[in-house]
């Protein structure tokens, strides 16, 4: 049966430091969800107390009114994965092995053959079936991101969160992992959170986007409601134009200068000459 997330005026500290304030959002089956907004905005922050990484000040994170807290670990991993921003690995282990760990939560002693199906299922589901044997820390990042977004799924969960997927990424594989997150939803029926710091992509991926600002929500709706030039001025501290793209979604044009930025840094308008030894 399929998950409905409901975060309930969340709020959490780092000791006597507030990141997050007051946060409500609900996510409803088969959507896509991005949280975006400035360095420092609580976003992955959100994510982890989601995932219950970090304990928020009460009990505000409910699945199918469930709070999450009354709910035990094992059970949630089997509701809900998470990708976290980096997923390094020192250690040899082959692409099976990492997807195959996404089965914990259904193991008791031994690996079953329903286990190692499911894991290679996903392998192909995701179309790095050929990567199976290969050993994770050789591979690309791009690579990389799809075995770990594979080991989530083998989880079977139904609420998927993934903090900054596209991160350090090519401009293909950035659009290749969003269209794999957007599938999952429409296709499987889950329900994706999405951390993402670029706008545009989070525009035409998302169904509904929430923006924050110093931890707090300050617009959610869909990418029209939430991408405006005003939203973005106010959060961003930076100038924009919003035009619609010819996917019909709003796209995000910076209009700040180059003399700007060297101003508000008191960069040198010159750089000095290096001194040449004689």
């Amino acid at each position: 049966m399929a998950l409905k997330l409901v975060i309930d005026n969340l709020s959490f500290n780092y000791a006597s430091f507030a990141v997050l304030k007051d946060i409500n959002i609900k996510v409803d089956v088969g959507e896509v969800l991005s949280i975006v907004g400035p360095n420092g905005s609580g976003k992955s922050t959100l994510l982890k107390c989601i995932n219950r990484i970090l304990k928020p000040q009460r009990d505000t994170i409910l699945i199918d009114g469930r709070c999450t807290t009354k709910i035990s670990i094992k059970e949630m991993s089997k509701l809900m994965g998470y990708v976290p921003q980096s997923s390094i690995s020192t250690f040899p282990f082959t692409v099976f092995d990492i997807v195959l760990m996404g089965r914990r939560p259904y193991i008791n002693w031994n690996l079953s053959e329903n286990d190692s199906r499911i894991a290679a299922e996903m392998l192909d589901f995701l179309g790095i079936g050929s990567l199976a044997m290969r050993h994770f820390n050789e591979l690309s990042g791009g690579e990389q991101q799809k075995v770990v977004i594979a080991r989530a799924l083998a989880q079977q969960p139904q609420i998927l969160l993934f903090d900054e997927p596209t991160s350090s990424l090519d401009i293909k594989h950035q659009l290749e992992i969003l269209c794999i997150l957007k599938s999952l939803a429409q296709n499987l029926s889950c329900s994706v959170v999405v951390s993402i710091h670029d706008l545009n992509l989070a525009s035409r991926f998302s169904d509904t986007m929430v923006m924050l600002k110093k931890g707090r929500i300050f617009a959610v709706g869909s990418p029209e409601e939430v991408l405006t030039e005003e939203n973005i001025a106010a959060v961003y501290d930076i100038k924009c134009k919003v035009t619609h793209s010819l996917l019909d979604k709003p796209q995000v044009v910076p209009l700040i200068s180059e003399d700007r930025v060297v101003r508000s840094l008191n960069l040198p308008t010159q750089a000095p000459l290096p001194t040449q030894r004689l």
